[in-house]
C-alpha cells in the first residue's frame, strides 16, 4: 500500500454559503466550484480547488440545516480503507459515533464521530 496522509477532506460549515464563498475566494484569490449533492440531501457545497492525485487535502464550504457555523463547525475527514473498521474503534477509545457509516453516493461512505474532547470528525472510505 502506498504512503498517504491521513487527512483527505475537510468541511467548513457556514450559514450563508454565498457570503462565505465570496470571502474565501477573495482571501485566497482562488475560484471555488459548486458540488452536486447526492439525491435526497438538501445541503449546499462549494469546493476549494483541487488537483486530482495531488498532495495535501482539499475541502468545501457546506451550508446545512443540521450544522450551524461557529464553534465546532470545521470537520476534518480521515481517509480509511473501510470507515466501518475505524468507526467500530471509536467508542472503545472513549469517543462517540454520531452518525454510523452512510453512503455519499458515487463518492463512497462516511461516518461522523466525536472524540474525547467533544470535537466532531469524519471517517471516509470508497467502500
Amino acid at each position: 500500500m502506498e504512503a498517504r496522509n491521513p487527512v483527505n477532506w475537510f468541511e467548513i460549515y457556514v450559514d450563508d454559503i454565498d457570503r462565505a464563498q465570496k470571502f474565501y475566494e477573495t482571501v485566497l484569490s482562488k475560484q471555488m466550484m459548486e458540488l452536486p449533492m447526492p439525491e435526497g440531501m438538501d445541503d449546499k457545497m462549494v469546493a476549494f480547488p483541487w488537483s486530482e492525485g495531488g498532495v495535501n487535502a482539499t475541502g468545501a464550504l457546506v451550508q446545512s440545516k443540521h450544522i450551524k457555523s461557529g464553534g465546532n463547525s470545521t470537520l476534518v475527514y480521515f481517509q480509511t480503507d473501510d470507515c466501518l473498521t475505524e468507526q467500530n474503534r471509536v467508542e472503545q477509545a472513549g469517543g462517540k459515533v454520531i452518525q454510523p457509516k452512510f453512503s455519499i453516493g458515487e463518492h463512497g461512505f462516511c461516518a461522523l464521530c466525536m472524540d474525547t474532547e467533544g470535537n466532531m470528525f469524519g471517517l471516509h472510505s470508497v467502500r
